[in-house]
């Protein structure tokens, strides 16, 4: 149970991060910045823009000769996001999901539709700070375990305040 000074603190965080507010700016904007650690982006579906996609796969072992057959066009919102309306990207600040692929600067793209599973790399909102891990359940805990063994894993408590707001579908950074 919160004092009731915890509870101002969480209604403060909870109207910072209200997430009506946050789809009404990002319906207008495309674009919110909730702070320097988190921008969240709304899919722009409404001008496809296609690439060329190839028949031939790319050797990542030893090379193979060159095959210029152009398969179709891929289209990198179709292939990303499977369900528009419950997906949205938020940029990754730090380092504790470098093991997963996630880096520092990456670009999530997280879908509210999918049920939140055991294993699955979820964002949640923990004591009103956003987070990116993979998510645990063990003998009825729910534990948030970081993909750097530098960190250490959450195991959520009752005090704890944790909400979990999508899974993670995708990661898109540059090399």
């Amino acid at each position: 149970m919160r004092t009731k000074h915890e509870q101002n603190i969480w209604n403060e965080i909870m109207i910072n991060l209200n997430l009506e507010e946050t789809k009404r700016i990002l319906a207008q904007n495309g674009h919110y910045k909730l702070s320097d650690k988190l921008e969240v982006f709304r899919p722009c579906l409404n001008r496809p823009q296609t690439f060329p996609l190839y028949s031939s796969k790319v050797s990542a072992g030893f090379p193979s000769p060159a095959d210029d057959n152009l398969e179709r066009s891929l289209d990198l919102n179709s292939y990303l996001i499977k369900r528009p309306a419950a997906t949205f990207f938020v940029r990754v600040n730090g380092d504790s999901m470098i093991n997963a692929g996630i880096n520092d600067n990456d670009i999530l793209v997280v879908d509210r539709s999918i049920k939140p599973a055991h294993g699955k790399v979820i964002i949640a909102v923990l004591d009103g700070q956003m987070t990116v891990k993979r998510l645990y359940k063990r003998s009825g805990k729910i534990i948030l375990m970081p993909e750097n063994d530098l960190y250490k894993p959450i195991e959520i408590e009752d005090h704890m305040n944790m909400e979990i707001w999508g899974v993670v579908t995708s990661s898109v950074h540059f090399l």
